[in-house]
């Protein structure tokens, strides 16, 4: 088969699918923007977007819809050169939906199998809009502006011949007119990279080295942001710092935006919220480590003796199954993503997103009693190889849903 994988930042969520396919004889290549720098083995082409800038005045609650079917338009025509001046015609077509790329894409291949990643579907409750309104206010102008958000996610999965989405929660986001046409397929975890390793160690960015074994508290996200509930677990933190003089605080992630709003009149997150309880911890136990190597993430994940996560009701981190994986006492937000794979007392700890002294409270004993909670950290490890392994359990599925949809499994 020939098969098309469309992501803007590829390999993206196709990281471990698109070079197994290639590695089973099937003819893969990707399609992603030109800035895109990442490297991949799969034989790759690019399109180069320069999207126009769009007036909120005029485009109102469609600016979204204007963006990302700019940008979709811009694929179309690449892909439309492949066609006309390469004779490619691929038989299953597999890109992201959040922005815009598959939108006319059957229109140029009307005989391919297109295949949406049906990641989030935004919506005016429910999910993230209204979840926290202490950075943001809620009403029904944010409503409407994520109703409007949406538009062209729905249109991506209609004129798809079938989507897919890594969790139950993200499925159940999208109508359910459409929902029946979701599948729920994990990215998967690779359990044998990420696992418990008792000689494991992370050099600080003082100079100080923490094993496996001592008393680390680690916070992992792609940003420090109030959508991964950053801001809960620093407040969390002087309270946890007093109680625990040993204690040592691992935060990994950048000081960017992934989701929501950049904060009003600061820099970034990470700064605004620290000004907060600057004065109240002990900043030589905090260490911000920023963005790091995998490497250097599975190994924050092995010295971990509690780990916090926190998320508003979205997308679900990758991290998440990859510290259980690790072996990890995950402390999680009582949040329906994380509810969905972390069982209270069984596979690790909930504790409702807001409750800043639950939080405190909850780590402080987990820090503390390290043989109590090892249960769980047993019972997280297998339930994340049991479900959500990689190479036997979520690469075979996707991989079987991918052929099924070509000539060979027609």
């Amino acid at each position: 088969m020939k098969i098309l994988f469309l992501h803007q930042n590829f390999p993206g969520q196709f990281l471990h699918l698109a070079p197994e396919l290639a590695r089973r004889g099937h003819d893969v290549m990707a399609l992603t923007d030109a800035v895109n720098n990442r490297q991949s083995t799969v034989k790759t082409a690019r399109y180069k977007h320069e999207g126009m800038k769009v007036d909120p005045a005029q485009t109102r609650l469609g600016r979204n819809y204007t963006t990302m079917s700019d940008r979709g338009v811009t694929v179309a025509r690449a892909c439309q050169r492949l066609r006309d001046e390469q004779g490619y015609r691929p038989d299953v077509i597999f890109g992201h939906s959040g922005w815009g790329e598959t939108l006319f894409l059957d229109e140029i291949w009307p005989e391919a199998k297109l295949l949406v990643y049906a990641e989030f579907y935004y919506k005016g409750a429910g999910a993230d809009v209204g979840f926290d309104t202490e950075f943001t206010p809620y009403g029904l102008d944010q409503v409407l502006i994520a109703r409007g958000r949406a538009a062209h996610l729905g249109q991506a999965v209609l004129h798809a011949d079938a989507a897919l989405s890594p969790t139950v929660w993200q499925a159940s986001t999208y109508p359910a007119s459409i929902r029946p046409r979701i599948r729920v397929i994990h990215d998967g975890v690779n359990t044998s990279v990420m696992q418990p390793n008792p000689e494991a160690k992370v050099r600080l960015p003082n100079g100080a080295t923490v094993a496996a074994g001592d008393e680390v508290l680690t916070f992992v996200n792609r940003n420090l942001e109030p959508y991964r509930g950053y801001h809960i677990f620093m407040r969390a933190l002087p309270e946890i710092l007093a109680a625990r003089p040993q204690a040592q605080v691992i935060i990994v992630g950048g000081d960017e935006v992934s989701y929501g709003a950049a904060p009003k009149g600061a820099k970034g997150w990470k700064e605004l919220i620290l000004s907060e309880v600057r004065d109240k911890i002990d900043l030589n136990r905090v260490h911000f480590m920023g963005k790091v190597p995998y490497p250097v993430f599975v190994n924050v994940m092995q010295v971990s003796r509690a780990h916090a996560y926190l998320t508003y009701p979205f997308v679900l981190s990758w991290s998440m199954l990859e510290a259980m994986a690790a072996g990890c006492l995950v402390v999680g937000s009582k949040t329906a993503p994380v509810e969905e794979v972390l069982t209270h007392e069984k596979t690790g700890l909930l504790v409702d997103f807001f409750d800043v002294k639950g939080w405190s409270e909850t780590l402080i004993d987990a820090l503390a009693k390290p043989e109590k909670y090892q249960p769980l950290r047993v019972a997280a490890r297998e339930f994340a190889v049991q479900n959500y392994d990689l190479k036997t359990v979520c690469l075979p599925k996707m991989v079987e849903f991918i052929e099924s949809l070509g000539p060979q499994g027609q």
